[in-house]
């Protein structure tokens, strides 16, 4: 899969995230090109890998374009974070697979291909600094004309969605240590 340090491939990966092995990756056939985006999170990577699976609850990026109005939940969904392949995801994608407080690779459902084509979707939570994460997405999309201009609506919808993500993990961390 290749990447790319230019925009709109790449919002905040470092260049060893750029050049890393995603899961989501053995889902396009023939290759394609990744768009990557990357935040810092203020909370360890297990409860940032929480917050990922509350994407079988909501998108948690712009609510009024894709959650139909509805507000992603601030706090976590019991039972989200039991995850199993063939699960539902941001209502228009499938979880291929995944590694337990790690990483999810995501497939889209008949409507979603319709919608956008074939791609597939990862996420990854891995440790950064003391106490801290980094959340990581990617998008792999097929060589074609329509290529540049997702991964423009991407870098739109992701980024905030992995801000919202970082945001809700940290604050979860912050309420849950002691004073």
């Amino acid at each position: 899969m290749r990447t790319s340090e230019r925009f709109p491939w790449n919002w905040g990966a470092t260049a060893s995230e750029l050049a890393a092995e995603y899961a989501c990756d053995r889902y396009l056939p023939g290759g394609g090109t990744a768009a990557m985006r990357a935040v810092d999170v203020d909370a360890p990577a297990d409860i940032a890998f929480r917050w990922l699976c509350q994407l079988k609850v909501a998108p948690y990026s712009y609510d009024l374009l894709d959650n139909w109005g509805r507000r992603s939940p601030r706090t976590l969904t019991p039972g989200a974070e039991r995850l199993a392949a063939g699960d539902t995801v941001m209502t228009i994608f499938r979880l291929a697979e995944f590694e337990p407080d790690r990483e999810l690779a995501l497939v889209p459902l008949p409507t979603g291909e319709r919608l956008f084509g074939p791609m597939a979707v990862g996420y990854r939570a891995v440790p950064a600094g003391e106490g801290g994460s980094r959340l990581i997405g990617r998008l792999c999309l097929p060589p074609g004309p329509r290529t540049y201009l997702l991964a423009c609506g991407d870098l739109l919808m992701m980024r905030k969605q992995l801000l919202t993500l970082a945001a809700c993990a940290a604050r979860t961390y912050r309420e849950a240590r002691p004073a």
